[in-house]
């Protein structure tokens, strides 16, 4: 028994110390914390090499940057000349080789912290910029004082391509807007902007050799709306100077009635194509040097009928690119190309293979307007990227990609409406740190069970990921809550013989341990199930709890509140594709889901919205989303009372419904954001344990 004590005690003191560390994400590959503090007062010195002449600005900046944001001045100086009288030093040594980093050397940093000094060691001043990232992240703020901790980190990215991707052929985005989530990509040692920039809606790079892509009779949403070759240039700078490469994506030859209409053409196997194409790579070339837009990314997807090219189209663009020094990349599934043995190939969906010999990004489940808010961040992080723990010389590493087909009202929206920031958070941790995780497809749809290795380490992720939220994203929309610890009972599926409106004797009869049904006994399942959002047989075939393809399914929870209250709470029968919305039409005014789904809380059954477009079908694409999906729209209010709360969910599967999934979880609307309910306590069982069972 003294042995536990002991032990016990160790680990709450070990937890208490974990608890008080900053948050760092994406997670370096070693670090050793230490009870130095490197106190933000007194006078500080920043001195730092030169290389070759050529001073970085952007690290300084951002290093001058935070300590002003903690009201300290800093000085500067070249290394050696330390005549002020200083107490604190931040030195940034430039060297030629670090034996400690194992992988992708250039990007790499050593940062040591104690009490006095701040040493920032790298080989690039890549790896300096990503040093800054994770001493900005090392601020601690406490009430009585602010301080970095003290450390020694040792880290390199896993991948050598950690990439982003936005669709802004289909919707423009402003450069302001871009610049925001360049700057969240920089924070979070993003190295690639894909900057996908025709579609069919829009061909959105200015050309002046042929300005009538820009026409408002070529464009079917937001006419006029492009970005001008000035434009793009400060585009290509903003991203450099945070270490970024941009890489333009014209999609060819599908995804082009833009092009198209601004022509005239009705196929495109027209012979003039080819002219004005290569034309249009002349053009983007002559705009932006090999060493700044080393990458041209030329589509060849989704391909099909009027969009077939003619035989010697795709190969002449290819030699084009390639004459003009850079490097293509395509996607696949796509197009091949007979003559193309060097391409990089992007794989977007799980018929995306690799090609023998060639390079290539993964791409295949990364799609966030695919994405439920808060189990497609489980998703993006038990995916392992090209299913390798780190990159080689073919595995370069993997781009998420925010594809919101449906026109928006608003641009903002592609960040309210897809979980951007959160996604981001949690792919840079795959790309950036990688995962030795070998659990394959097992849990990208589900949680693990409580008390394994997965579990654990999601839920730290997790809690670092809710921190950041926190101190970083109050006016950024972030969809995401803590919600690991909320236990499932399911029971199911039941027959219900073709009637999705079939009620079962768990609703009708009150919650027992058991059921007769049609001769047959069904008992919960012993096997909880955890989570927010919970897929009970996943759309793209992923191990989930249910096998059927429909059938009736109850779900129950216990909420413990310690007043009686109203709460807000994100509740949903269906997560809806932003590209098109799959498994429609919508619902109709009284529904949750056209598969009647219900939900009781205290044997209440607690209404669906009044829906602002009900009935909508799946293939309306041209009308912008307003409150389809949970994380978007108002919470719904749901009355607790005092003590042990049971929530019940009816979720039936049938019809022409995708999707066979649920969302209950409480939450409290802060500003733009959510926030977890306080002192909620969340069972599987009525009977909560006291705290020393």
């Amino acid at each position: 028994m003294r042995k536990f004590l002991l032990l016990f005690f160790v680990l709450l003191n070990q937890n208490l110390f974990s608890s008080n560390k900053p948050a760092l994400i994406p997670s370096p590959q070693k670090v050793e914390w230490t009870t130095n503090r490197f106190e933000l007062t007194g006078n500080i010195l920043l001195y730092s090499v030169e290389s070759k002449g050529e001073k970085e600005d952007e690290s300084i900046k951002q290093i001058i940057a935070l300590f002003e944001k903690e009201k300290l001045k800093i000085k500067t100086a070249v290394s050696g000349n330390k005549n002020d009288p200083v107490s604190k030093t931040i030195t940034i040594q430039l060297i030629p080789e670090l034996p400690s980093v194992t992988l992708n050397k250039k990007e790499g940093y050593t940062l040591l912290i104690d009490s006095h000094a701040i040493v920032i060691q790298a080989i690039t001043w890549k790896g300096v910029f990503h040093s800054v990232q994770t001493l900005k992240q090392l601020v601690v703020n406490d009430k009585t004082r602010s301080y970095i901790a003290g450390c020694s980190i040792i880290d390199w990215p896993a991948f050598s391509f950690r990439g982003f991707m936005q669709d802004v052929g289909r919707n423009y985005m402003s450069p302001d807007f871009l610049k925001r989530q360049i700057d969240v990509m920089a924070a979070y040692k993003f190295n690639i902007f894909h900057f996908h920039v025709t579609d069919d809606p829009g061909w959105r790079l200015e050309s002046k050799k042929y300005p009538q892509l820009q026409s408002q009779t070529a464009t079917s949403r937001k006419p006029g709306k492009y970005y001008s070759q000035e434009e793009f240039l400060d585009l290509i700078k903003y991203c450099a100077i945070r270490h970024i490469t941009l890489i333009p994506e014209i999609d060819i030859p599908g995804h082009c009635a833009a092009f198209r209409k601004a022509f005239g053409f009705s196929t495109m196997s027209d012979p003039r194509i080819k002219q004005i194409l290569l034309d249009l790579i002349n053009e983007l070339c002559d705009l932006v040097p090999a060493d700044q837009m080393p990458y041209i990314h030329l589509g060849t997807d989704e391909v099909t009928g009027i969009e077939r090219p003619a035989p010697d189209l795709l190969p002449s663009l290819l030699k084009k690119v390639q004459e003009r020094g850079r490097q293509v990349i395509v996607w696949r599934p796509g197009l091949s190309i007979k003559e193309d043995s060097t391409s990089i190939t992007q794989l977007w969906s799980s018929n995306g293979k690799p090609l023998i010999g060639h390079k290539y990004l993964d791409s295949r489940l990364n799609y966030l307007n695919h994405l439920d808010a808060l189990n497609g961040i489980g998703l993006l992080f038990f995916d392992q990227v090209c299913g390798a723990p780190q990159g080689d010389s073919l595995r370069l590493g993997g781009i998420l990609c925010c594809w919101n087909d449906n026109m928006l009202i608003d641009e903002t929206n592609v960040i309210k409406q897809n979980p951007v920031y959160p996604g981001l958070l949690t792919y840079s941790e795959a790309v950036w740190t990688g995962s030795k995780l070998t659990s394959g497809d097992k849990y990208l749809s589900t949680f693990p069970q409580p008390g394994t290795t997965e579990y654990v380490r999601f839920q730290d992720f997790e809690d670092r990921l809710i921190k950041h939220r926190d101190l970083y994203f109050g006016v950024r929309p972030f969809p995401y809550v803590k919600n690991t610890q909320i236990p499932w009972k399911i029971i199911g599926p039941f027959d219900q013989k073709g009637d999705i409106n079939r009620k079962f004797p768990v609703e009708t009869n009150g919650i027992k341990e058991s059921y007769q049904v049609d001769g047959k006994e069904y008992s919960w399942r012993k096997e909880l199930l955890y989570g927010g959002t919970i897929i009970l047989k996943h759309h793209f075939g992923f191990p989930s709890p249910i096998v059927e393809k429909e059938g009736t399914v109850y779900a129950l929870t216990y909420i413990s509140s310690p007043k009686k209250q109203t709460v807000g709470c994100w509740i949903g029968f269906q997560g809806w594709s932003r590209s098109g919305r799959r498994g429609g039409p919508l619902p109709q005014q009284g529904q949750w889901h056209t598969t009647n789904p219900k939900i009781w809380v205290n044997n209440i059954e607690i209404a669906p919205p009044v829906w602002k477009q009900p009935g909508l079908s799946s293939q309306s694409s041209e009308i912008p989303f307003v409150d389809e999906d949970y994380f978007y729209r108002e919470p719904t209010r749901v009355q607790l009372k005092k003590g042990v709360n049971e929530v019940l969910l009816k979720v039936p599967q049938g019809g022409t419904s995708w999707k066979w999934m649920y969302t209950f979880i409480p939450v409290e609307v802060k500003g733009v954001n959510v926030r977890e309910v306080e002192d909620l306590q969340f069972s599987a069982t009525p009977f909560f344990p006291s705290k020393t069972e």
